[in-house]
């Protein structure tokens, strides 16, 4: 049995180009990676007579591993309708409408919308705020001691370059529009393309509505096959592909117009063990190919494109998972029932309030007054025959007081199901540091395990597409996340709140130490202490002055 060599770092150095290089043990687990030559994504063009690459799935296989997962999707579809309709009408990722149409008619109660829009909000917050911060590069346990600090002066001008991409790009707006996909369906997906060198930003993104994706999970629980719907004309699929191979079809008069759609099928499958990265095949939903104009028709005239990924430009995630399913349950899926009693309450107290406005009558029709012609408006005069009762009230066969109780019990079930009360603004400005840290750490509770799943889904994935476009640009070096050279950091609010949490502990046990008097006080290595708190509320070392050791400071006294 071979022994296993323990891969170690060594000596990084920038060269000249500005890249980070290494020169690593007998393992050379790190040659090459840090020289920033990454491998271009080049675009591989299928000519007519290319025969089909090793471990490149056919198009038939793809069409039936499509409907496959297709029917399996089906059975979400209505879910995620009334989900959309009742807590985020105007986005409705689910069914496709047309734009403006009305998207309000069965919504009377606003409280779900309003919930939804301030958890999403407060997920961009609290995990990718758009102010920047929410990520970072450090040296991994298996660099030396001595090669540290050289390492994380270079991940940090990588980590300045990489932010400055994501400032400059649509990250937050697509981003913002991905939370509220998680949390009305509990699924979401961010497409992360590489945008042409005349924009200020690197990145591309795009909210992906579910409608146009089905996706397949892995044994390993990685949803990262992902098959998506799109209507193109012939000039919108050579502006996606430029080397995509179209069929000489019929032109009509509104395909010549280059008005015709066409439905195609972009399927991004990770290949085989042998082999990694992912594979792309862009094929037509129903044949769209025609053999060249002679009728002979076969499968690989229906594949537009094919190329190879790296690394994926979807990135999926879910806000929690029942064990045998593929797609997310999300926090409006637990609160729909209370969401659609609300709406229909609301709906029976605004009928109730019209009739208690106009009321109900009842009149003899003795033919001098005619019911049909009546109008209830001020200042009408309305004839009846001598005699006769004229117009009478109806009383209401009931009252709606009790609607009161019921929608606000309702409504607090709703904000409390969506994090709406805990996640909100606090309307308290006399609240201590350390009621501000309890109600923090209540919500890290609460979102603890939303929070694991997006770090494995959303964050780590995000993070590992942008540096390879970064790469393949030139911009950076190949820096391999891997956790043995170098760690992300997630150094969001969410993601700070443990060190806070701790660093309030200190504090308190400090303040206790205190009242026992100076000799106790005397066993507190102070400055170790404010450094370390430095550390925890990720206070700037240049703030801080140096930290001696002890016996430095002894020999300059």
């Amino acid at each position: 049995m071979a022994r296993k060599t323990k891969r170690t770092y060594r000596k990084p150095v920038m060269n000249a180009g500005g890249d980070m290089s290494a020169s690593t043990g007998a393992s050379g687990h790190l040659s090459g990676q840090l020289t920033g030559q990454g491998r271009a994504n080049t675009a591989m063009p299928i000519g007519p007579h290319r025969s089909t690459p090793q471990n490149d799935l056919p198009v038939s296989v793809l069409r039936q591993r499509y409907q496959a997962a297709v029917d399996k999707r089906r059975t979400w579809l209505a879910h995620w309708q009334d989900c959309y309709e009742f807590a985020l009408p105007q986005r409705n990722g689910a069914a496709l409408q047309t734009s403006g149409g009305k998207r309000l008619d069965r919504v009377f109660d606003a409280t779900a919308p309003d919930a939804v829009e301030q958890l999403a909000a407060s997920l961009m917050a609290e995990i990718t705020p758009p102010a920047g911060g929410w990520f970072d590069l450090e040296p991994g346990g298996n660099v030396a001691g001595e090669d540290r600090a050289v390492l994380t002066e270079q991940l940090g001008r990588a980590v300045r370059i990489l932010q400055g991409h994501f400032d400059r790009s649509n990250f937050a707006v697509e981003m913002h529009q991905a939370f509220l996909d998680l949390v009305t369906a509990g699924t979401a997906c961010l497409r992360l393309e590489s945008d042409d060198f005349k924009s200020p930003s690197a990145f591309r993104f795009a909210a992906v509505p579910l409608r146009d994706l089905v996706f397949e999970e892995r044994v390993d629980g990685k949803m990262d096959a992902v098959f998506r719907t799109l209507s193109l004309t012939r000039s919108d699929i050579l502006a996606t592909w430029p080397d995509a191979k179209l069929p000489a079809i019929a032109k009509g008069a509104d395909d010549a117009q280059g008005q015709k759609r066409h439905t195609v099928i972009e399927a991004v499958m990770p290949h085989g063990p042998e082999r990694s990265g992912y594979g792309l095949c862009v094929f037509y939903a129903d044949g769209g190919g025609d053999g060249g104009g002679d009728g002979a028709h076969t499968a690989c005239d229906d594949v537009l494109f094919r190329d190879h990924f790296d690394v994926s430009p979807y990135v999926a995630f879910r806000w929690m998972k029942a064990p045998g399913e593929i797609y997310g349950r999300s926090p409006v899926m637990k609160a729909l029932p209370d969401i659609k009693t609300a709406n229909k309450v609301v709906e029976l107290v605004l009928k109730n309030a019209s009739i208690a406005v106009t009321g109900i009558w009842q009149a003899d029709d003795d033919g001098v007054l005619n019911p049909a012609t009546i109008r209830l408006v001020p200042g009408s005069i309305i004839p009846k025959a001598v005699g006769s009762a004229g117009l009478t009230p109806l009383d209401a066969p009931g009252r709606f007081d009790v609607s009161d109780l019921v929608l606000s019990d309702l409504r607090d079930r709703i904000r409390r199901c969506l994090l709406a009360d805990r996640l909100a603004q606090v309307d308290q400005p006399g609240m201590t540091a350390t009621e501000v840290l309890e109600r923090a750490s209540e919500n890290a509770r609460l979102l603890g395990a939303t929070y694991g799943r997006l770090q494995a889904e959303l964050l780590y994935p995000l993070i590992a597409r942008a540096l390879f476009i970064l790469a393949k640009r030139g911009e950076l070096p190949d820096i391999p996340i891997d956790g043995d050279v170098v760690i992300l950091r997630h150094a969001a609010p969410l993601a700070q709140l443990p060190k806070r949490v701790k660093a309030a502990q200190v504090l308190d046990w400090v303040s206790r130490i205190a009242g026992l008097g100076p000799d106790a006080m005397a066993e507190v290595d102070v400055p170790a202490m404010v450094h370390w708190l430095a550390d925890q509320f990720g206070v700037p070392e240049h703030v801080l002055r140096p930290h001696l050791p002890p016996e430095v400071l002894e020999g300059t006294s």
